[in-house]
């Protein structure tokens, strides 16, 4: 992996933690000697990754549209800053500039950006890890959910596994690191037999 890309809340949140494991899993990166990508704001917890990143002497690329340029406060102390039309242009060359994808607490953007990664690696159209760094049991009842779609035969429970989910910082590396994409094929027909 040369570039990893970080999905999290451009709000702080209501708890330190968060905070916390954003500066952390920055560093971490930029310790590695990987890039940090993400989408380009000083605000909330996206800004802290940023920062933090930067204070390790790690390189950050930012992404952002041009129409939340103001609205997010675009970070003038990047690596670089690709501004684009959209947000599907931003996550598309997040996913170009990337190697594997980490979601920290956010809201529904994150969630966003975590489904289409996520989606366009069940289809096929990459090979990358996309991780769940689960602070403080943020992400606890999503992943019973996602459980549940692959125990009532919505997902495949070899995608619903490609999802890393880790509450240790090293063992989401170590896995992040160590990750192959399955190969199956994507619907669940009735009677079981793969399409």
């Amino acid at each position: 992996m040369k570039n990893i890309c970080v999905f999290c809340g451009s709000s702080w949140g209501n708890r330190k933690e968060y905070e916390a494991a954003a500066t952390a899993i920055s560093r971490q990166i930029a310790r590695r000697g990987y890039g940090l990508v993400y989408g380009g704001s000083s605000a909330g917890l996206m800004g802290a990754c940023a920062d933090a990143a930067l204070a390790e002497g790690g390189k950050v690329i930012g992404i952002l549209p041009h129409s939340l340029k103001e609205k997010e406060i675009d970070h003038r102390g990047l690596t670089e800053l690709h501004l684009v039309d959209s947000m599907h242009e931003r996550k598309s060359l997040m996913e170009q500039l990337s190697d594997g994808f980490i979601s920290l607490p956010g809201g529904i953007g994150t969630m966003d950006e975590l489904f289409e990664m996520w989606t366009w690696g069940m289809l096929g159209w990459h090979d990358k890890p996309s991780a769940l760094f689960n602070v403080d049991g943020y992400y606890d009842d999503l992943v019973r959910f996602l459980d549940r779609t692959a125990s009532d035969a919505f997902l495949r429970q070899a995608h619903r596994d490609m999802l890393i989910v880790e509450t240790d910082m090293d063992r989401l590396f170590e896995r992040m690191e160590a990750y192959e994409a399955p190969k199956v094929g994507k619907w669940i027909p009735k009677d079981g037999d793969a399409i």
